[in-house]
Formats: structure tokens, C-alpha cells, sequence
């Protein structure tokens, strides 16, 4: 945690109510939580699917562990168990690979210990004050960072869910809006300054400080690539033309074999269906591409004669590149329905267009919900970063490994998006639900 200098003077902030925002925004995590997973035989609940991720029941037990070790015992609560059981679950210590090996909870227990741990989260919430000068608490920090991990463990779920074939997971899907016709335009961004970051109470510290950033104008496309866009690639013969390749790509999609996205199936000249959950149906062309790694998305814009935005472009984008700049694309309202798909109850991408509602000042659609886009930038530390309040939420992943993605994606929660919000992963990562747009410099 930072020192005692480095925290917020508690006589400089002005208490804000967050009690009840924080305990809302953890049950709906709960729910949804619960609901993905309900249904499932307690065998594929312990199997691991994938080498990539976790079993899915590591999942459950892991996030009750961190709302133990940050709500309760942080915050002088009652410890339900102890540091070898902190072991078990800890993500630093175990690669997703390993976990299926380790002396985990049954399913059974694992929800009975989540709820327990809950149970305890809301006895001890009732006696915290909401002007309590503890910087863990000042905004309700570490109650919006547990939903929001729990929130990003969902995520996480639907991804394995994807992975999964030994069962038929196939779940209810809200309707998405069908736009009519959508031009696919690019939009001019003027250069200048812009202020890139945020000061959100329940901003990561990877989004702090805000800070000033010196842009050149640029062209950015109004919406993410659609998996039309990316078959005129694929058909072209995109992955077998290494001008197009970043030479570590390159390599990369050689030694796997890969020659289209990931849940891609080509069953006949210029026919094409894609896997999604327990379904097999026609590519949709005019939705956002999705499940394709940095290096294809750097491919493509390369083939495109483009180039992916840096994040600072990208933020610039979604601000307008407003002095004050607003929390989402279309200003400071809550994320809802109409603005974007996110919260992951459609279980896919919109057609692009779908959300008029949620495009920003100057036309740019789609930035948050629907995809993660992949960007230029490689993950790092801003200027003046202090690492708060554990060093391995973020600062061990800064440096040229890890790649930076903006925007969030149909299985994102609104209480883990926003204009400033950093994600990250490896540029070989394909099984997220990740995208791209492209921009391009203004002459």
C-alpha cells in the first residue's frame, strides 16, 4: 500500500455516500455470477477446460477469497480462514494450468463459502462509516474494486463457457437492435491536448493520475472491424502473406496453424460458421469481429493500409478531448441499454450501428460494450503511478509483453467500464472476447 505521504489528506475530500451503490453493485456481480453457473453438472464445474483458464469452480472460490481478504479482514472484519487457504487461490502463485491439481473446493462448498463470506461483507458494512479517512475506503474504493474483480471473474466464466465442449451450454440471450443500414466511415480527430486518465473514485491504479498528452491528428473508423471486414482478409489470403505479419506474429500463427479467428469454421467456397456457446451458426458479417489476437489485428490494419490507434488516441476518441472529461462516450449518464451491449446478457457482439445512443461527440460508435479493441500501446505505468493498494493488480504486468485493450466487450459489467478503463493481456491471446478498429495518420 502507499505510505502514509502518499495518501489523499482525508480533510481534502469530501465525503460522498457510496454504501449503497457498493453493496448494489456487488450482489448484481453475485447474481450474475450465480446464474451463469446454475444448471452446470458438478463435473464440468471441476474440469478444467482449457489450459488457458482456470476451472470454473477456482473461480467461484477465489473471488469469495478475495472479498474476504479485502472487506473483511482489510477492513478489521472477522478472518473466516486462514493464509493456506489464501494459497490455494492465489492467482499469482498458481498459472491457470495448474489449478485443476490443487486441494480445491467442491462446488458445493465453494458456493456455500462465497455466500458465508457475503454474509459477513454485509454484517460488517453496516458499522463502516461512509467518512471513514481509511484510503481503502474513501469513495468506497475497495467495495467498487471486489465487484469489480468479481465482475471481471464473470467475464472470465463466459470465456471458459465458450471454451467448453464437453457440455451444450447454451444460455437465454437478450435481443439485440438490428440497425438498417450503417455507412462504414472514418471519423477526423483533431490533434492537441487531451487529458488521458482518471480520478473516479473506483478508477485502478493503472488509470492514475490523470495527466496532459500531445496528440497529432488522425483518422480513426467510426466502427470496430466487422467480421465482413476481416473475411475479405481471411479470403485474400491474409495469413499467408507475411508483409502483413509482425515477425513475432509471423512466427506465431505458423507454429500454430492458425488461418482465420478463433471459433471459425469454413464449410465451403465462401461459406463460413462460427462457434458461439452451444451453437453453430452462420457467420453473422455484420458484427464486430471478435476472438483474434493483437498480431491479427495488427495484420489486418497493415493489409488495410491503417494501423491500430495508441491508447491515448484511443481514450481521445471516447473524451472529445473535453477539458473535463466525461466518464463514457455519451457523457456522464450510467451505462444503460440503449447506450451499449455490455453486462453479458446478449452472449454475443450487436451489428455495429445497433447503439446509436452510445456514440460520442464526434461520431465515433461503439467504443465501450460489444469488443475489446486491441491497441498500439504496450502496457505501462503513467507518469507520477503509485501502485494502489497491491503492486500485482497491475505494476508486474508493465513492460512490451502485455498489450493494452480499451472499450470492454458484451460480457463486460458497466461497473468495470468506462473512457479511462485499462485492460491488458498477451498479444497471442485469442480466446477473450477481443476486436479491433483501425486509424490511420491525418496528412
Amino acid at each position: 500500500m502507499p505510505s502514509p505521504a502518499d495518501r489523499p489528506d482525508p480533510a481534502r475530500v469530501t465525503p460522498q455516500p457510496w454504501k449503497s451503490l457498493a453493496w448494489q453493485a456487488l450482489e448484481a456481480a453475485r447474481r450474475r455470477t450465480l446464474n451463469m453457473l446454475a444448471g452446470l453438472p458438478e463435473a464440468e464445474l471441476l474440469r478444467q477446460h482449457s489450459p488457458l483458464m482456470s476451472p470454473l469452480v477456482w473461480d467461484v472460490a477465489h473471488v469469495a477469497n478475495y472479498e474476504e481478504q479485502w472487506l473483511l479482514r482489510a477492513l478489521g472484519g472477522p478472518a473466516l480462514t486462514d493464509a493456506a487457504f489464501d494459497a490455494v487461490y492465489d492467482a499469482f502463485r498458481h498459472p491457470r494450468r495448474t489449478r485443476s491439481a490443487l486441494p480445491i473446493l467442491s462446488p458445493e462448498a465453494a458456493f456455500a463459502y462465497a455466500a458465508r463470506v457475503r454474509d459477513a461483507v454485509r454484517e460488517h458494512l453496516e458499522h463502516l462509516p461512509e467518512d471513514a479517512p481509511l484510503p481503502l475506503l474513501q469513495g468506497g474504493f475497495v467495495f467498487g474494486m471486489v465487484a469489480q474483480h468479481e465482475q471481471q471473474h464473470a467475464e472470465t466464466l463466459a470465456a471458459t463457457l465458450q471454451l467448453m465442449t464437453t457440455w451444450e451450454y447454451r444460455p437465454a440471450a437478450r435481443p439485440l437492435p438490428r440497425p438498417g443500414a450503417v455507412p462504414l466511415h472514418e471519423v477526423f480527430i483533431p490533434g492537441g491536448p487531451s487529458l488521458q486518465g482518471s480520478h473516479a473514485p473506483w478508477a485502478y491504479d493503472n488509470e492514475r493520475p490523470p495527466h496532459p498528452v500531445h496528440l497529432a491528428p488522425f483518422f480513426l473508423d467510426a466502427h470496430p472491424t466487422t467480421q465482413g471486414d476481416y473475411l475479405v482478409f481471411v479470403e485474400s489470403g491474409g495469413y499467408e502473406d507475411p508483409r502483413w505479419w509482425h515477425p513475432e506474429g509471423w512466427a506465431f500463427i505458423q507454429a500454430e496453424g492458425i488461418r482465420h479467428p478463433l471459433f471459425w469454421a469454413r464449410l465451403g467456397p465462401h461459406l463460413w460458421a462460427r462457434r458461439r456457446f452451444g451453437f453453430v451458426e452462420p457467420l453473422p458479417r455484420d458484427e464486430p469481429v471478435q476472438h483474434v489476437c493483437w498480431y491479427e489485428a495488427d495484420a489486418y490494419a497493415r493489409w488495410a493500409g491503417k494501423r491500430l490507434p495508441t491508447e491515448a488516441e484511443w481514450e481521445r476518441a471516447a473524451t472529445g478531448g473535453a477539458s473535463s472529461p466525461p466518464a463514457f462516450p455519451w457523457g456522464n449518464a450510467p451505462a444503460s441499454p440503449s447506450h451499449a451491449n455490455l453486462g453479458g446478457e446478449a452472449w454475443a457482439p450487436a451489428p455495429v450501428g445497433a447503439f446509436p445512443e452510445g456514440k460520442s461527440a464526434e461520431g465515433v460508435w461503439g467504443l465501450l460494450g460489444d469488443v475489446w479493441e486491441w491497441t498500439a500501446s504496450d502496457f505501462g505505468a503513467y507518469p507520477g503511478f503509485q501502485a494502489h493498494p497491491y503492486r500485482e493488480y497491475s505494476e508486474v504486468f508493465f513492460g512490451p509483453g502485455h498489450k493494452v485493450l480499451r472499450g470492454g466487450a458484451w460480457a463486460s459489467a458497466p461497473v468495470a467500464v468506462r473512457n479511462s478503463f485499462r485492460n491488458w493481456d498477451l498479444p497471442i491471446r485469442r480466446q477473450i472476447f477481443a476486436g479491433f478498429r483501425c486509424a490511420r495518420d491525418a496528412p
